[in-house]
């Protein structure tokens, strides 16, 4: 009976000796994730409040098209805090995994449970694991770098070959987008091989305006430039337009037709409206200034009827 009381008294020292030390593995794991986590927000909210900075502190555009084109291209606050936000909870998912899984690996040890043919059996499982997600971890790596260098977000507007439309959602394995027929697409990052980006940098209204060949092309061009000032003092295009539209000159002599070339710097995804604006406008100001069209085909044989 004594044999068995000293016996029942080394279980229980050794299970308190033991639960004390999985008590404070557990605690410092705690403390560890907490301290980690809260280091990681802080270099987030430092990136994130450097980048705005002060309002004072901050420099001003020149001129309107700097302002505009350091808009379009993505250098704003409200971008850059997105990108940080969601690299930093990255890290954060990161640390939790790694440190519950050191937790797990140092509480087995303290068990005394063999570690040495469970760490053999993960190693091959993580193998066999490894050859059978191959494409998760593919959509999964293209997913952080594609967020790293802020290749797309949210609203913008990208053409990735299979699908063209507004990005709704940036995934570290899916990215989803709407298309102009309201379809949403569900895109495996790994499986984008390129990106068309519309809404960085800025795009190109190109409107070609045709009049007949007997104008003089001076003339023509001298009123094109007056239209293109007129728009770009609108105060209603005043944030759509990067630079005033530039008439380039003759694009085009086909038969009695000429064709003269206007380009507009604008926003991204402006220049549809930007066009339709300035083919009003052209056509108003070709019609007070007396300007000839080209004369029309006559049966649709090439033959141009009397002007």
């Amino acid at each position: 009976m004594p044999q068995f009381w000293e016996e029942w008294s080394e279980v229980q020292q050794t299970l308190v000796s033991r639960g004390l030390s999985i008590l404070a593995v557990i605690v410092l794991a705690l403390v560890a994730r907490w301290l980690i986590h809260r280091a990681i927000n802080r270099v987030v909210r430092t990136m994130t409040a450097r980048h705005a900075g002060p309002e004072n502190e901050r420099p001003r555009s020149s001129s309107r098209g700097s302002r505009l084109f350091e808009q379009a291209t993505g250098i704003n606050h409200a971008r850059h805090s997105q990108r940080v936000s969601t690299l930093g909870s990255l890290l954060r998912s990161v640390v939790t995994f790694v440190i519950t899984l050191v937790t797990l690996l140092t509480i087995m040890a303290i068990l005394g449970l063999p570690l040495g043919p469970l760490l053999a059996s993960a190693g091959v499982g993580g193998i066999a694991l490894g050859f059978g997600a191959q494409a998760l971890v593919k959509d999964f790596l293209s997913g952080v770098f594609m967020i790293f260098e802020d290749q797309y977000g949210v609203g913008d507007v990208i053409d990735t070959g299979e699908a063209t439309g507004t990005v709704e959602e940036v995934g570290l394995r899916v990215t989803r987008l709407r298309d102009a027929n309201g379809v949403v697409w569900y895109i495996r990052n790994g499986e984008i091989i390129r990106i068309g980006n519309r809404s960085q940098g800025w795009s190109t209204a190109t409107i070609d305006t045709s009049v007949s060949y007997a104008e003089n092309a001076e003339r023509v061009i001298t009123l094109l430039r007056e239209v293109g000032e007129q728009l770009a003092a609108d105060p209603q295009w005043e944030d759509t337009l990067i630079e005033a539209p530039n008439v380039v000159g003759v694009e085009s002599i086909t038969g009695t037709t000429m064709t003269i070339r206007t380009i507009a710097k604008c926003v991204p995804n402006a220049h549809f409206g930007v066009q339709r604006e300035l083919r009003e406008r052209i056509k108003a100001a070709l019609d007070a200034a007396g300007i000839s069209p080209p004369p029309p085909l006559v049966g649709g044989t090439g033959t141009m009827g009397n002007p």
